[in-house]
């Protein structure tokens, strides 16, 4: 029987700051020359325009990216699954290689705006000074795998909304981009600042008046205690536990929903209800219960890239059927 992996979901909120952290599988290389970094800069680029998301800061380390951005008409999962499933792609047949370029999921923290925006831009911006990449300011002004080179007017816009940066420091432009600069500077004495991974909720419950409430450690927030306490009475703090739905109950939930003879999705052939019910599964295997994709292609005896292909196809299925995706709501909370 296969369960869902036991780790809280990502906080998926829309028009809030999300500082994203991707690394390479077993700390490798995902960047290994200027092309590579040509190729993932040209996707953010472009999947920023195209989903109207704001970012505000990255930088492409060798091994690893920071991205700080605020997800708005597109959600952030959407978002970071066609950025990195198109650059893992292209990269590995690039470089003759196969397998998982990225290190397990990515990290996503969901900041309080008026306390870390600011620290946060500066903090993703001096990381390929702390990485030993450029030796010194004036170079890391001219550094151009980078968003603060952006903002400086020094490398072509990649995506950095450099007006609402700027407009954080003051209404002249050129002033402005001065006083920012000035700011990142100032934070080169300040180190790796581990304080900026997250854990809003373990601290606000360390400032609680009932030291015996603090049991929990949420690395996922990045505030105070009223940031988090605003998020969870909006109810926007899912701390449900896992789903533990096995691939073949939920088969079995997918063809009764569909009236199905029991193992239809197995079969093969192109009907149009069984094919839309094995779309279905598949997105509802990967995505709601965080199986990976190589596993449902095990499961249903089909190609990995069969399976991607109807998980996508799944997807739009379920977002444009009102009755279904209430069914699948309140089936997978059962």
């Amino acid at each position: 029987m296969l369960y869902a992996m036991p780790r809280l979901p990502r906080l998926d909120i829309p028009d809030l700051v999300h500082h994203v952290i991707v690394r390479g599988i077993k700390r490798d290389k995902i960047f290994r020359d200027d092309d590579d970094r040509r190729n993932f800069t040209r996707r953010l680029h472009t999947l920023l325009k195209e989903t109207d998301t704001i970012c505000y800061a990255w930088a492409l380390i060798p091994n690893h990216v920071h991205i700080l951005l605020r997800p708005r008409r597109v959600p952030l999962s959407s978002f970071m699954r066609r950025l990195l499933t198109g650059y893992a792609v292209t990269h590995n047949k690039r470089h003759n290689r196969t397998g998982h370029l990225f290190q397990n999921r990515y990290k996503s923290i969901v900041c309080e705006e008026e306390i870390y925006l600011l620290e946060l831009i500066r903090y993703i911006h001096l990381n390929p000074l702390r990485a030993h990449l450029v030796p010194d300011m004036e170079a890391l002004d001219q550094y151009p795998w980078c968003g603060h080179a952006e903002i400086m007017a020094k490398q072509p816009v990649c995506g950095v909304d450099v007006e609402g940066v700027l407009s954080l420091f003051g209404q002249k432009a050129s002033a402005a981009r001065q006083e920012y600069r000035q700011f990142v500077a100032d934070g080169m004495a300040m180190g790796k600042r581990p304080e900026l991974v997250g854990g809003g909720l373990h601290r606000s419950q360390a400032l609680s008046e009932e030291p015996e409430e603090i049991n929990d450690f949420d690395d996922r927030i990045l505030g105070s205690g009223e940031f988090v306490t605003a998020l969870r009475n909006k109810g926007l703090l899912n701390e449900d536990p896992p789903l533990l739905i096995s691939l073949n109950q939920l088969q079995q939930m997918v063809e009764k929903y569909y009236q199905l003879d029991k193992n239809a999705i197995m079969q093969r052939g192109r009907m149009n209800k069984v094919s839309e019910a094995r779309c279905v599964f598949c997105f509802c295997a990967t995505r709601q219960l965080h199986n990976p994709a190589a596993e449902i292609a095990r499961y249903l005896g089909m190609g990995t890239p069969a399976v991607s292909r109807a998980i996508r196809k799944g997807e739009k299925i379920v977002s444009i059927d009102g009755q279904l995706k209430e069914w699948l709501i309140q089936s997978l909370k059962q």
